[in-house]
């Protein structure tokens, strides 16, 4: 079982990283296999709506998330961990979740369905809540099911060494790595029964403008 760690933070081992770090720690000693995959200071460009990844499972930009979405398919977990700005998640992580689940739905991929999905927040001071919020509503449109810790998934500090200050945050993030071994352990134990995924039905849309 493996577990893909996105850090959405443009620097390598900052903030996000550190917790990032925390949680990789955790889960090997739970025997899950982890890697983090960075984002990285080059511009990610926005869905612009093309609908060319209809069919194909490609995004016509042929950048960070094509490269993501082909290790998604093998993945059993995702965490996705971003630093606060305006209290939002970065700009970056935005325009890469936004493709990265539209070319998944469009193109048929199918590669977050019913696995676990998490996000972390870092930040100096404020706005992790509004930014949680924001991340989670990929796991909830996607039927993915969100993993928790005790307390919202968060850090806090300006730098690495005072999030290590943050001993509650940090141990929110070994709580979560606990919960997602387990999630991938009972997942694999009801597949190993015979249990079914849930019976699927088709899309129905409701047209507001009548």
């Amino acid at each position: 079982m493996k577990v893909l760690l996105v850090n959405g933070s443009p620097n390598e081992k900052g903030c996000t990283y550190t917790a990032l770090t925390e949680i990789q720690e955790t889960l090997t000693s739970e025997g899950i296999d982890s890697e983090i995959f960075q984002l990285g200071k080059k511009p990610i460009a926005g869905c612009i709506a093309c609908g060319k990844c209809s069919g194909t499972g490609q995004c016509v930009f042929n950048d960070k998330v094509n490269q993501f979405l082909d290790l998604a398919e093998t993945a059993d977990g995702f965490i996705f961990g971003s630093p606060v700005h305006y209290a939002a998640a970065t700009g970056a992580i935005t325009s890469f979740l936004d493709r990265v689940f539209r070319t998944d739905s469009s193109g048929g991929r199918n590669a977050f369905y019913l696995k676990p999905g998490a996000a972390i927040l870092s930040a100096r001071r404020a706005g992790t809540v509004a930014a949680l919020d924001q991340l989670n509503k990929y796991f909830l449109i996607s039927q993915m099911p969100i993993v928790s810790s005790r307390y919202w998934n968060m850090v806090y500090g300006n730098n690495p060494e005072e999030v290590k200050q943050d001993l509650e945050g940090l141990q929110m993030m070994r709580i979560l790595a606990r919960n997602m071994a387990y999630m991938l352990k009972c997942k694999a134990a009801g597949e190993a029964a015979g249990v079914k995924v849930p019976e699927a039905e088709g899309r129905v849309r409701t047209n507001f403008i009548k």
